[in-house]
């Protein structure tokens, strides 16, 4: 977590916009770099509370998906499909994981040329025990009502709709 600041900067770099003659950019700006810093907020959050399972927010969200999927396991393509992520960090997410004994990698008999990440027992438990945690600490406790947390996210999804996030 950060120091409070006395003043809000982006509020601040707000009125500098307008200042400057940017009048039409400056409600943007001022939206897209509170996006940003919220998502900076909430990722140092999710991971101080991930920290005690020994995940990070990255980790979490490959043991979840897989928890998710039918069988435990997915080929390491879908899975960088699915979290919108380079292969490369696929890749070093999943060895990890597999170093930790939270899943393991096999081949997919389906394709010789492709590898499986399948869900370990351990894997299974570090995901069920991390997410209870992160419902009490961080999803159930957010600075929002119920009300506003929905319609938040309405508007959040039809924005990354329209950015071609998902069809």
């Amino acid at each position: 977590m950060t120091q409070t600041l006395p003043e809000d900067p982006i509020a601040l770099a707000r009125r500098h916009w307008i200042e400057r003659g940017w009048d039409d950019a400056a409600d943007g700006m001022a939206l897209v770099t509170s996006i940003m810093r919220i998502q900076q907020e909430l990722l140092a959050r999710v991971d101080n509370e991930l920290r005690p399972f020994q995940l990070t927010f990255a980790r979490y969200e490959v043991l979840m998906l897989l928890e998710f999927s039918q069988h435990g396991r997915l080929p390491l393509g879908k899975i960088g499909e699915r979290l919108q992520v380079h292969p490369a960090s696929v890749t070093n997410v999943v060895q990890r994981l597999a170093d930790d004994d939270l899943l393991r990698r096999v081949p997919n008999p389906d394709d010789g040329r492709s590898v499986l990440a399948t869900i370990t027992p351990a894997g299974s438990d570090a995901a069920s025990a991390a997410t209870e945690h992160l419902n009490q600490h961080v999803f159930s406790n957010l600075p929002l009502d119920p009300a506003d947390q929905i319609a938040i996210y309405d508007r959040l999804t039809t924005v990354r709709q329209a950015f071609g996030d998902f069809a």
